[in-house]
C-alpha cells in the first residue's frame, strides 16, 4: 500500500473514533467531535471521488453534497460555526479559541485538496488535528504556548510540501484537473459544476445556464475578444509569444463555455492551458468569513517561517525552471455585480502586528523577485476582461450585453481621441486635478521632461489589449513635486468599500490617509494600511491616468452599477491614481510605442529607478487604482513650462478640442 494512503487510512480511522468519543471535557469536546464529524463526512465524499461514483450521481445528490460541505459557513449559520473567530473565542476562550478556529478553517480548505486527490496535503492536516486532540486529552499538561508551537512547527515543517504543490500547480500543464472539467465535460449538463469541490451557488448555476442559452457563434466571439487581447499584448510590447508554451487561465466557475472556446484559441497560438485552484473559484458566498481569516498567518508568521518559505519557493521554481520559462502569463476573466460589502472588524480575528507587517512586506517583495527570475516580466504579458454575474440583479442579461458592447468599442475612434489628450498632456510640466462638490481632491502631478517631443511621449494610448475594455491614457508621474490631496466620497477597492477615502501625497509618496468606515481613526487607518498599502509604511504614486470610456460611465449610471463594477472598468471612467508599482514594473527596459510611433519614455519613477542599484527598494508587489468619477471632477488642467493652462476636463465634461465625442454618452 502507498505510504500516503496508509497514513490517510490510519488518520481517518482514528478520527472516526474521535467523532464518537467524550474523553475531552467541555467546551473543547464539542469542537473536536464536530470537526471530526466534518472530516469523516469529507472522507465519505472522497471515497466517491476515488471510486468514480461522484460522476454517476444525479444533480440533486451533488447539490446536497455541496450544501453539506459549505452550509456551516453560510451567513445564516456562521454565527455558530467554529470557523467564525468570534464564536470560537466565545465558546473556547481567548487562549485556545483563535487557534482552534484557525485549525478548523485549514481543515475546511482540504475540501479542494481531496477533490483534486491531493492526499498528502489533506492527511497532513488530519494528523495535526489528531495531535492537537491528544494534547487536549492531557488537559492538565496542556499550555497555550505548547499548542501554538505545535501549529507553528507544523507550518514550518510542511512549507516545502505546500509550496512545491502550489508552484507546480501554477506552471505545470500536466495538472489537468480543471482543464479536464472544462474540455471533457458535457457543459450542458450542470453536474460538472460540482466536480471542482468549490462552493456552487446562485451565480455559478445561473451563469452557466445563461451561457448555455447562447449559440456557439456568440460564445466564440466572446472568447475571441478575450484571447485576441492577450495576443495583441505581446505584439504591442514587442514580446515574442512563439517562445512560450503555456497560458495561466483564470475564471469564475460557470464561465466554462467561454473558457473552452478560449482554450482552442490559445492552442492555435501554441499555448497549453494551466488552470490551478487559485485561478478558478466561485463567488464569495460569505465575505465576512473571508475577511475574518484574511490575516490568519499572524499565528505563525515569523522570521524563521519567512526564511524557510523563501528558500523552498526558490527551490520549487529552480526544480521547474524550464517549465517556468515557458509560461506566457495570466489571461483573466473577472466578474462583477456582487452586492456591496462593508466588513466588520472583529477583535477575535487574527491581525498582523508591526513586526509581522514588515515581515510580510519583505516576503512579498522577495517572492516577487523569485517569480521575476523564473517567469521574466520582459517576456510575459497578460489580459483581463470582466463580465457581470447574475447577482447583479434583474437587469443582468441587459447588463451583460452592455458590457460586451463596451468591451468591443471602436479602437480606431478612441485611439484618435486619446491622441488629442496625449498631445496636450505632453506639453505639461505638471497636471492639476481638482474635485468639485463634495470631492475635496486638490493635487499637482509632475510630468517627466521630454528630451525629444517629436519622438517621445509621457502617456500610453491604452486600447483593448491587456486591459479590456479600452479607454485611458496613463503615465508614470515624476514623484518629486507631486503633492496634494486625493479624495473620493465612496469607492470600492479590492471588493472592500471605503467611505470618504483620503490620501495625502508629498513628493509623490503617501504621507497620510484616512476614511470614515469605522468609529475610530485608528481602525480606519489600519483598514487602509492593511488593504490598500498592503502594510507598507508608504507607497509612491505608480500611475496617473485619465479614463475616456464615458460609454461605460453612462452604462454604470443607467444600471445604478457604479459600485458594483470592477476596477478594470471603473479605472476607464474618470481620472485615476495608482499607489504602488508603475505599470511597467520589471519591464522598464522594453521600449514601448504608441500607435503614432512615439516612444513612451515615462516607464519609471525615482523609486523604480532604484532597481539599478538595489532592486529590493524598487518594487512593492502591489498596484491599487483609485478612480474619481467624472461628476466629482472640477477640473483637470495641463500647465506648460510657460504657465499656459490647457484644460482637459471642466465640471465633469471633456472640453479639449478633439474630445467632443466623449461627452455624447454623458
Amino acid at each position: 500500500m502507498d505510504i500516503v494512503r496508509e497514513r490517510y487510512d490510519m488518520a481517518i480511522s482514528r478520527i472516526n473514533e474521535i467523532a464518537g468519543e467524550s474523553l475531552i471535557k467541555e467546551p473543547y469536546g464539542d469542537y473536536f467531535r464536530r470537526t471530526a464529524k466534518f472530516i469523516c463526512h469529507l472522507d465519505n465524499i472522497y471515497q466517491k471521488i476515488i471510486s468514480g461514483e461522484i460522476k454517476k450521481l444525479e444533480l440533486r445528490e451533488l447539490e446536497r453534497i455541496n450544501y453539506d460541505l459549505y452550509s456551516d459557513v453560510y451567513n445564516e449559520n456562521y454565527s455558530e460555526s467554529y470557523a467564525n473567530p468570534e464564536f470560537a473565542v466565545k465558546k473556547l476562550g481567548d487562549d485556545y479559541g483563535k487557534m482552534l478556529c484557525f485549525l478548523y478553517e485549514q481543515i475546511r480548505k482540504t475540501i479542494g485538496n481531496l477533490y483534486r486527490k491531493q492526499e498528502e496535503i489533506s492527511v497532513s492536516w488530519f494528523e495535526l488535528f489528531i495531535e492537537i486532540y491528544v494534547d487536549f486529552e492531557a488537559m492538565e499538561d496542556i499550555t497555550v504556548d505548547g499548542v501554538r508551537e505545535t501549529l507553528c512547527s507544523f507550518m514550518r515543517d510542511n512549507t516545502e510540501i505546500f509550496t512545491e504543490a502550489s508552484v507546480d500547480a501554477m506552471i505545470n500543464p500536466d495538472n489537468t484537473f480543471a482543464t479536464d472539467i472544462v474540455t471533457k465535460s458535457d457543459l450542458q449538463d450542470l453536474r460538472y459544476l460540482y466536480y471542482y469541490g468549490e462552493h456552487v451557488g446562485y451565480n455559478e448555476i445561473e451563469m452557466a445556464k445563461y451561457l448555455n442559452s447562447l449559440d456557439q457563434e456568440k460564445i466564440d466571439s466572446l472568447a475571441f475578444v478575450y484571447t485576441e487581447g492577450y495576443r495583441k499584448g505581446f505584439i504591442n510590447t514587442g514580446k515574442d509569444l512563439s517562445i512560450k508554451e503555456t497560458v495561466d487561465i483564470r475564471y469564475n466557475i460557470g464561465f466554462e463555455r467561454i473558457v473552452k472556446a478560449a482554450i482552442k484559441n490559445f492552442e492555435k497560438m501554441g499555448l497549453k492551458p494551466v488552470i490551478y485552484p487559485r485561478g478558478y473559484g466561485s463567488t464569495n458566498f460569505n465575505r465576512q468569513y473571508w475577511f475574518d481569516h484574511k490575516f490568519d498567518e499572524a499565528l505563525y508568521l515569523d522570521k524563521a517561517y519567512v526564511k524557510r518559505k523563501l528558500e523552498v519557493s526558490k527551490q520549487a521554481f529552480e526544480n521547474r525552471k524550464e517549465m517556468a520559462s515557458k509560461m506566457a502569463g495570466p489571461a483573466v476573466i473577472e466578474v462583477f455585480g456582487e452586492n456591496p460589502f462593508e466588513p466588520e472588524n472583529k477583535k477575535e480575528a487574527y491581525s498582523l502586528d508591526g513586526k509581522q507587517q514588515k515581515l510580510k512586506v519583505e516576503f512579498t517583495m522577495e517572492y516577487q523577485q523569485i517569480i521575476q527570475e523564473y517567469i521574466k516580466g520582459d517576456e510575459r504579458s497578460f489580459t483581463i476582461i470582466a463580465f457581470p454575474i447574475p447577482e447583479f440583479g434583474e437587469n443582468f442579461r441587459e447588463m451583460f450585453d452592455a458590457t460586451v458592447e463596451i468591451n468591443t468599442l471602436d479602437e480606431k475612434k478612441y485611439a484618435k481621441v486619446q491622441q488629442c489628450l496625449i498631445n496636450a498632456l505632453d506639453k505639461a510640466v505638471y497636471v492639476k486635478v481638482k474635485g468639485q462638490g463634495r470631492n475635496k481632491t486638490d493635487i499637482k502631478v509632475m510630468m517627466h521632461e521630454l528630451a525629444n517631443p517629436e519622438k517621445e511621449t509621457n502617456f500610453e494610448n491604452c486600447l483593448a489589449d491587456v486591459n479590456i475594455p479600452l479607454g485611458e491614457v496613463f503615465t508614470s508621474p515624476k514623484l518629486k513635486g507631486t503633492q496634494g490631496l486625493l479624495h473620493v466620497s465612496e469607492v470600492y477597492l479590492g471588493k472592500l468599500k471605503y467611505k470618504n477615502f483620503e490620501m495625502t501625497f508629498e513628493d509623490g509618496k503617501v504621507k497620510d490617509y484616512n476614511c470614515s468606515n469605522f468609529d475610530s481613526e485608528e481602525e480606519n487607518k489600519i483598514y487602509i494600511k492593511e488593504n490598500v498599502l498592503y502594510n507598507h509604511e508608504t507607497l509612491p504614486i505608480g500611475e496617473f491616468a485619465i479614463g475616456t470610456n464615458t460609454t461605460a460611465y453612462a452604462m454604470a449610471g443607467k444600471f445604478g452599477a457604479v459600485y458594483k463594477l470592477p476596477i478594470l472598468i471603473v479605472e476607464k471612467m474618470g481620472p485615476h491614481f495608482a499607489v504602488g508599482d508603475t505599470c511597467y514594473s520589471y519591464e522598464e527596459e522594453i521600449k514601448t510605442y504608441n500607435p503614432d510611433g512615439k516612444e513612451i519614455v515615462a516607464r519609471e519613477n525615482e523609486v523604480s529607478a532604484l532597481r539599478k542599484t538595489d532592486i529590493s527598494k524598487a518594487y512593492f508587489g502591489c498596484h491599487t487604482d483609485i478612480t474619481i468619477p467624472y461628476d466629482e471632477i472640477g477640473e483637470i488642467t495641463a500647465v506648460t513650462k510657460a504657465g499656459e493652462e490647457i484644460t482637459i476636463i471642466k465640471n465633469g465634461k471633456f472640453v479639449l478640442d478633439g474630445t467632443e465625442m466623449l461627452n455624447k454618452p454623458l
